[in-house]
Parts: structure tokens; sequence; C-alpha cells
């Protein structure tokens, strides 16, 4: 989940989120707060990695009941290997995700949440632009090893066309997933905290089915909250459908699920 310290987050609170947390009775927590270098929109920065650490210490100090995992989401991280480097290298870390959420379209920067703005012929474009830049960071040398929210675009898809279908975009998500799987990753199973149910988790079960078919190892899970209330909102459901799609727990809640 996200924190303070996430640019997205102005109702985060990584203290009141351990407290939370220790409420639902939860073993341990993953903080992984954006690195995210390009800006396309106002009030948009990278997390100040070393107060974040601090607050993670903090945090550890003050609730040593509960497992406090660091971590950061990194954005585009094939586009800003330098920036990259100088955040992973500022401290330990124990979860690291890569993610997309901007394209190059024409020459011009756009972040997928801005999706249900653009017009509606060139909305198919841009979500096999994204799932290529998803290959394409999955393809380089970056560090990272979890792919985050793998079809995010979902989220936005604009109301007025036809629902999003997996098997529009199979050609592109089956060539991510195959990467994924020859580079180690582990899948995320985000839940967009809960909202909208099964329709709004990335990936849904069709998906996760088809990365337990091409032999995806792992799969972990998040909820993707931005405020303490939506901790492990839709963690219920999605784990039904992780095992459904072939994945078991294990006996240390603090494992990832594998095939």
């Amino acid at each position: 989940m996200h924190t303070q310290w996430s640019y997205d987050a102005p109702n985060g609170d990584m203290e009141r989120s351990c407290i939370r947390a220790i409420e639902l009775g939860l073993p341990a927590i993953a903080f992984t707060d954006h690195a995210d270098f390009v800006v396309v929109q106002s009030g948009q920065y990278c997390v100040d990695i070393v107060g974040y650490l601090e607050a993670v210490a903090a945090c550890r100090s003050k609730f040593p009941g509960l497992r406090i995992l660091s971590g950061v989401e990194l954005g585009e991280p094939h586009w800003f290997p330098t920036e990259t480097a100088a955040v992973l290298a500022a401290g330990p870390l124990d979860r690291v995700i890569g993610s997309v959420h901007c394209v190059r379209i024409g020459g011009e920067l756009l972040d997928l949440s801005q999706l249900a703005g653009r017009p509606p012929a060139e909305v198919p474009d841009a979500v096999s632009t994204y799932f290529r830049e998803v290959l394409a960071m999955l393809e380089s040398n970056q560090p990272f090893e979890a792919l985050g929210h793998l079809d995010y675009p979902k989220r936005y898809w604009p109301a007025g066309l036809p629902p999003y279908r997996e098997e529009d975009f199979e050609e592109e998500i089956r060539a991510v997933l195959y990467a994924a799987a020859k580079r180690g990753c582990v899948l995320e199973a985000n839940t967009t905290r809960g909202d909208g149910g099964a329709a709004r988790f990335c990936p849904g079960l069709k998906v996760l089915r088809w990365w337990y078919e091409i032999g995806g190892e792992a799969v972990s899970f998040g909820s993707d909250a931005h405020d303490p209330d939506r901790i492990a909102g839709g963690f219920d459901l999605a784990t039904q459908l992780v095992e459904a799609a072939g994945f078991m727990p294990a006996r240390d809640p603090m494992t990832l699920w594998r095939r």
C-alpha cells in the first residue's frame, strides 16, 4: 500500500496504517511508495526515500509486534536507470515493484489514468502501447521482483466504449506474462482497494489463469490502498480467485502463493 510519502496519497498515514493493520489482525504490512520520475500532473514527485526509510524505522520501533516491510513501486524504471539506481541505493528494501503508468503517444506523455479523456478511437491503441511498454520494462535490466497492476488501463476504461475484454489484448498480455516468467517475476494480484469487486482487479481471473498456464511461479497480493481505511480491501475475494487460478497458500502467511 501507499502512505503520505506518495504524491497521490494525501490521506496516507504510515502510523495509522500500522494501527489499522493490527486492528485487522494482519501479521505484516508492506509500504511500497511511488518512485515515479515522469511528471504528467501537478504536484507529482518521487518518494523522498531517505525520509521514507526513517519513517519505516520509526514505525518498526513503535509497533514491534507487526512486521513492517519497506519497498517502492518503480514507475517506468527503464526510462530512468540513473534515478532508479539512486533510490534503490538509499537503503535496504524488502519489496520492489516494477510498474508502468505512462506511455508516449505521438510525442505526448500520457498517464493511463487519463485514458477516459482521450478520443474513443485512440483508446485501444493506447492500451496496446501500454502493454508494449510493460514488455520493454520486463526486458530491461532494471531490478524489481514483482510486476505491478498488469492491466492498469482497465481501471480507467472509458464508460462509453464496449467493456474492456482481456481477449482483445491477449497477444500483448501473453507476451508480457512470458517475459515476466522468464525473468522470474512475481505477478501482483492488485485488488484496487476492493473498489468495484473482481471487475477492477489487476489482473482478473482470466489473466491469472494465463499466468499459471505459461508457467508463472508465484503471485503476491496488493490492495494498492492510499489511505489506512482501505488496507487489504478485496483480499477475501482475491484469495479465492488466485486459488481458482491454480496457486496455493503456504503455511507461513508471509510467503508468496505458488503453483
